[in-house]
């Protein structure tokens, strides 16, 4: 309706406005902020609003100024990072050889005295990070420095001004507010019932556009929430609390709304429990996710699975794309009834400064693009509400050492094994605490008799694999007779001992007579 987005459109500029006045403000007082001075900030907010309102706005500066604080202090790391492996490598003569864990020296001079120019600039931005960080400056922008970058860029992002300017309006406007349980369907400010009625709780200023009782406006739009609606509706008919944030998307020309609330931490299940039905071993790779399930015993089952996305696009485009294969993930573990997934514990903040790897900009731009953080999040949060275990496990070798073990014994001529399924079972098996490496036959020197006999181990679930082999009585092809052990004294032998017999020809004794 009209009057419903004209409303809508009010009041997130006014409560948009008093937000950066307050970020401005908790900027201002950086590290000298005290519960005083946020009292203050409240009670000035809620003289233009409401109490609601106010507390509202004054947590979500207090979130944004310390994501901008996390943010610093990983500048600061990459760019010491970056000034360390300069330095290391401006030591090494031109053009010596790197190893596995160091880079060589540069390969000519003229790259060499780029590099020391490098360092110089590197060394300055380094020494403005850290006066900023030890002052409690940060730099923020309300609606995303690069929407703000791209004013400047218009053509190359084939925006004119106004539609830059509508998008600009409505990432800066506020209209969020948190839930508490035993108010009424979960917020007072932001209240939605069952039947899909949502109204809002107006600032002071705006109350006379009020058409409902206590100073609110109720929305002739009704909202459904197509995912988890039936858990959203337990929650509000419970009273229990529930955090809505509405927002208008000038792409579509539609007003969104979006519901949140905490869910309890669900309790740790033992690694034992969680590994009695097998594992899946889960590679992750730029592209897509490699999997196979292994048994109890650390041996794969059936045939490994992909799972690809594609990172390409905006960060909606990638989250869903992650998250649409984090969920055939689940889907097919719960067919399978494993209850847990091994994943690995990467992290490639230390790696990805080009001063590491030099010169190798595909290499640094494909572990960039793997999202590594966004998907161990995700698949923890998806994972605790199927009830299936996340474990994390050491990433050191698990490519290489599955490569050399099980790539090629369990290829075969209908099936084609990669490197990354090789790489999740040994991940699988890391998880489960067996030794990467394949159970195999002894070398020949470590056999009986020294060269002497061929041995086949049994399988592990084979009983009594380690007892003797059962004999079993009457004649058979190519072995001794029954009665061998009572004569077996008197006999000649036939071997000679670290001797093959087929390499051996002994004659028996003669019977010499008249």
């Amino acid at each position: 309706m009209p009057e419903d987005e004209e409303v809508l459109r009010l009041v997130g500029a006014h409560l948009g406005s008093l937000a950066s006045k307050d970020l401005k403000a908790r900027c201002a007082d950086g590290l000298e902020h005290s519960t005083e001075s946020w009292a203050a900030r409240k009670r000035a907010l809620t003289a233009e609003s409401s109490s609601r309102w106010a507390g509202s706005i004054t947590k979500a500066t207090h979130e944004q100024w310390a994501l901008a604080r996390r943010g610093q202090a990983a500048h600061v790391q990459s760019l010491e990072a970056g000034i360390r492996v300069i330095r290391h490598r401006l030591s090494l003569p031109v053009g010596e050889k790197g190893t596995k864990r160091a880079p060589g020296g540069y390969r000519s001079a003229c790259e060499w005295f780029q590099k020391t120019r490098r360092l110089h600039v590197l060394e300055d931005r380094l020494d403005q990070v850290r006066a900023d960080r030890e002052a409690g400056r940060v730099r923020v922008v309300r609606g995303g420095k690069r929407l703000l970058g791209t004013r400047h860029n218009l053509d190359k992002a084939q925006l004119a001004e106004a539609e830059w300017r509508e998008r600009w309006e409505a990432e800066r406007w506020f209209l969020q507010a948190d839930g508490e349980s035993g108010k009424r369907f979960g917020n007072e400010t932001i209240r939605i019932t069952p039947e899909g009625e949502v109204s809002i709780k107006l600032p002071v200023p705006l109350a006379d556009l009020a058409n409902a009782k206590h100073g609110r406006y109720v929305l002739a739009a009704r909202v459904r929430f197509p995912h988890r609606g039936q858990e959203w509706a337990d929650r509000v008919e419970a009273n229990r609390a529930v955090a809505y944030r509405i927002h208008y998307d000038t792409g579509r020309g539609r007003w969104y709304v979006d519901a949140s609330w905490q869910i309890p931490p669900t309790r740790t299940i033992p690694l034992k429990a969680a590994l009695a039905d097998g594992v899946i071993g889960v590679d992750t790779n730029a592209d897509h996710l490699a999997a196979w399930r292994l048994d109890t015993h650390g041996n794969p089952i059936g045939r490994p699975r992909r799972f690809f996305y594609d990172l390409s696009g905006n960060a909606q485009h990638r989250d869903a794309q992650v998250r649409h294969a984090l969920t055939r993930l689940l889907n097919w573990a719960k067919s399978c009834g494993v209850k847990a997934i091994a994943v690995e514990d990467l992290d490639f903040q230390a790696e990805k400064t080009r001063e590491k790897h030099g010169r190798k900009r595909r290499f640094r731009q494909l572990i960039s693009g793997m999202p590594t953080g966004k998907l161990r999040a995700r698949l923890a949060s998806m994972a605790d509400a199927t009830a299936i275990a996340i474990i994390a496990v050491d990433p050191a070798y698990t490519s290489k050492w599955g490569a050399q073990h099980w790539q090629k014994p369990i290829a075969s001529p209908t099936r084609k094994t990669t490197r990354h399924d090789a790489a999740s079972i040994a991940i699988g098996r890391r998880a489960q605490g067996h030794p990467i490496r394949r159970r195999t036959t002894p070398p020949r020197a470590h056999q009986s008799d020294v060269h002497g006999h061929w041995t086949v181990q049994a399988d592990r679930r084979a009983p009594g694999r380690e007892g003797p082999r059962p004999r079993i009585p009457g004649p058979r092809t190519r072995s001794v007779p029954p009665d061998a052990a009572s004569t077996r004294a008197t006999r000649t032998p036939k071997t000679v001992r670290g001797v093959r017999s087929d390499q051996v020809r002994v004659q028996d004794s003669l019977l010499l007579t008249d």
